[in-house]
């Protein structure tokens, strides 16, 4: 039976470090031909799997066996209800918490001003239970499941921690010991690791507002015209081909194409660009995109999960819940890290009891130790900072599809472009006409678009546009015949007329003059010539603008370091001036979709990492070659399917942008990773010196993880480059309808 795949997203409830994490994944690829990824920051797996072998519940089953809840995960405000059910939840234990400790607090911190207000030790046991085994449970919960399984995790730490001091105290109070009782440090650890959780939960969600932020957007009520008549209705009832209205100042419902009307809407919530787009009748409109001007009617192309939206909703999802190559080292010292701080517990312990003989002393000492060594900062380092990574990629119009991408982006070597549609507008216009003695530029127009009538070949199509605009009506032909690729024939009032290559052209006997055709090459047009039975017409030349931006974009990525270089089926000619216009060194011309492929290939040999942007579909094998591909967004479906990341704005400079966002996140993450690594190797041994009390050990547990969930927060200060006007890019090609004749 042949392998069918399919794909789940989980969402796990219960996960309190990266211990708990690495467990959950290790028991998930347990399962047969299951590959699991989980994540801390999310809380969710990404789950491949073979229904033929296992399904849904039983991946849920493994998850519970576990020790943790899950399940499929819902809509974005379902999962939002959720989070802030059990983070208002969180809260009132804490303060329930807060409440119970706080007489034992006060009365210590009053013993500095020689202010003696004594509770009981009965007292102090009576406040400090509820929060051990009531407020506490889910640690003992967590424990118990971590053991279960033969492994250690944060859960097991605070519970052994707390546990001791609490329990060493009711010894005290029962056997009438007399030894100070440890009460308020089992109970106010507790409530610190509490506090920590808390103030964690909200930084998270602060980390995920990008996709909140994307999907508040979408407006619930829409305009719809049925039967003559304009009714409101849920935006989530609407139906592809439906006719919907929308008016200045509201958001389009869903995704569709204007009928009637024209407007300017601000779409950089998808794309990143700042200037509004003009729309007008046959232009596409998408999902919670804000309309500025007049009113538009459009037909509903995509509802759902099928919009815009949608998808970069779930390609932003699917990159937060990805795992970044570099936290793989994270991830081992965490599956050694619990059982290691047991046996160093155990020989603090020990020490103290022999050094100092005092048994109270040595367990406290052996606490601290527990408290401050949970790996909740080292788990939450990568995985916190690729969520903001990503959502602030998307705030720019670059969607990420995972963060291995994102982690290799900033290592490029060498960046390889495809030129149509990357560095050029990806749509050839007519630029010159040059009719021979024997023709004038009319008759020349006149007879292009005759023949160019009834072919779809794009300079056909720039012909057919260039007589449109200036209102040349084609003339009726008989005999049509197109050469695929090289030119046509057809018959005009009895004559027989051509239209090709210059090689098409020539290949019929006609003479040409190779040096006007090179000279036209030589700015980076196409030319073509027509011809009626032996006579030479003229030629007409075409040039796919290069792209106002392309310039200084290719300008940015070499003062990155990076070698850029060019790739085009053009001629030689053509393909230098093109470059030459981009400010590019390097460039391979007449080169085949194959051979793109090949080429990228050849590169990685060099040991050097290597970067692939396209648009077309003849790019996806070089794409798919490449260490880290960039697809433009007006690209097809299948360039961007085998891409890494996606640019929603045409715009080279996104790339640039995509690789400074790179740099910028490795750096944190290594901030982030130096910064946990470095709590645990100072205060370990300052605790086992005895150097630190529980409750000082269990702060400085709770505020790491905050502390390195506040710093990949501070990557929202990014910004990227500065966006250039058209009027800082010199214009390259110019329409001259009007060329000199030749002769």
């Amino acid at each position: 039976m042949s392998q069918v795949e399919n794909h789940a997203d989980l969402q796990i409830v219960g996960m309190r470090c990266a211990s708990c994490s690495g467990r959950l994944e290790k028991a998930l690829n347990q399962l047969p031909d299951v590959t699991a990824v989980v994540n801390l920051a999310t809380e969710k797996a990404s789950v491949t799997f073979d229904p033929n072998l296992t399904n849904v519940d039983a991946l849920i089953k493994a998850v519970r066996d576990t020790g943790f809840d899950a399940h499929v995960t819902r809509d974005f405000a379902a999962e939002k209800a959720d989070r802030l059910k059990a983070y208002k939840m969180e809260k009132l234990r804490f303060f329930i918490s807060v409440a119970l400790v706080t007489p034992m607090v006060l009365s210590m911190l009053l013993m500095l001003f020689e202010v003696h207000l004594i509770i009981p030790t009965w007292g102090q046991w009576a406040l400090a239970t509820p929060v051990q085994f009531w407020i506490g449970a889910r640690f003992y919960r967590g424990a118990w499941g971590s053991v279960k399984h033969g492994s250690g995790n944060m859960d097991l730490l605070v519970a052994l921690g707390t546990s001791a001091a609490y329990f060493l105290s009711v010894a005290i109070v029962v056997f009438d010991i007399h030894q100070p009782v440890y009460f308020e440090s089992s109970a106010v650890l507790i409530t610190l690791v509490l506090m920590g959780k808390l103030l964690e939960m909200g930084a998270k969600a602060k980390a995920s507002s990008a996709i909140e932020k994307l999907i508040e957007l979408q407006p619930k009520i829409a305009h719809v015209e049925r039967d003559g008549q304009v009714l409101d209705v849920s935006a989530g009832s609407l139906r592809p081909d439906d006719i919907f209205i929308v008016r200045p100042g509201e958001n389009v419902p869903v995704d569709g194409v204007v009928l009637e009307g024209t407007s300017s809407l601000d779409e950089s919530m998808l794309t990143g660009e700042s200037m509004p787009q003009t729309k007008n009748a046959d232009d596409k409109v998408y999902t919670a995109t804000l309309n500025h001007q007049g009113m538009i009617k459009c037909r509903a192309t995509a509802v759902g999960s099928h919009t815009q939206l949608a998808a970069v909703v779930r390609m932003v999802e699917q990159a937060q819940g990805s795992k970044a190559p570099i936290q793989r080292l994270a991830d081992k010292i965490s599956g050694i890290f619990v059982p290691v701080v047991l046996v160093l517990a155990l020989i603090t312990f020990f020490v103290w009891l022999k050094v100092e003989g005092d048994f109270a002393y040595a367990i406290i000492t052996a606490v601290s130790v527990l408290v401050i060594a949970c790996p909740c900062a080292l788990g939450l380092a990568t995985p916190i900072t690729v969520v903001v990574a990503s959502g602030l990629a998307a705030r720019e119009g670059i969607l990420v599809k995972d963060a291995a991408a994102l982690e290799r982006a900033h290592k490029l070597a060498v960046l390889v472009l495809d030129k149509t549609g990357t560095l050029t507008e990806g749509t050839p216009a007519l630029t010159d006409l040059r009719p021979s003695t024997t023709s004038t530029v009319g008759e020349l127009s006149r007879i292009a678009a005759s023949l160019a009538q009834h072919s779809t070949h794009p300079l056909s199509v720039a012909i057919m546009d260039y007589a449109q605009a200036h209102a040349t009506m084609p003339l009726p032909i008989t005999g049509f015949d197109e050469a695929a690729g090289s030119g046509l024939r057809a018959n005009l009032d009895g004559a027989a007329f051509m239209l090709g290559s210059p090689a098409f052209i020539a290949n019929q006997g006609i003479a040409l003059d190779e040096a006007s055709i090179q000279g036209m090459q030589k700015q980076g047009k196409t030319v073509i010539a027509v011809a009626r039975e032996q006579v030479l017409l003229g030629y007409i030349a075409f040039a796919d603008r290069i792209r106002p931006s392309s310039r200084v974009a290719v300008a940015r990525l070499q003062e990155m370091g990076i070698r850029v270089v060019m790739l085009s089926g053009d001629n030689e000619t053509t393909a230098r001036a093109i470059a030459e216009q981009a400010g590019i060194e390097e460039f391979v011309a007449e080169v085949s979709p194959q051979d793109k492929a090949r080429y990228v290939g050849s590169l990685r040999n060099e040991k050097t990492l290597v970067g692939m942007v396209g648009d077309g579909i003849n790019d996806a094998p070089a794409l798919a070659a490449a260490d880290v591909s960039f697809a433009m967004k007006s690209g097809s479906d299948i360039a961007i399917e085998a891409a890494d990341i996606t640019l929603m704005r045409n715009d080279l400079n996104s790339v640039a942008d995509a690789i400074d966002l790179s740099h910028v996140t490795l750096s944190k993450i290594r901030q982030n990773l130096f910064f946990a690594f470095a709590y645990n190797v100072l205060g370990i041994p300052l605790a086992g010196l005895g150097l630190l009390n529980p409750m000082i050990a269990g702060g400085a547990m709770a505020m790491s993880s905050v502390s390195v969930v506040s710093n990949a927060l501070l990557l929202k200060q990014w910004r990227p480059g500065e966006p250039i006007s058209d009027s800082e890019v010199e214009k390259t090609v110019s329409i001259n309808p009007e060329s000199t004749q030749i002769s």
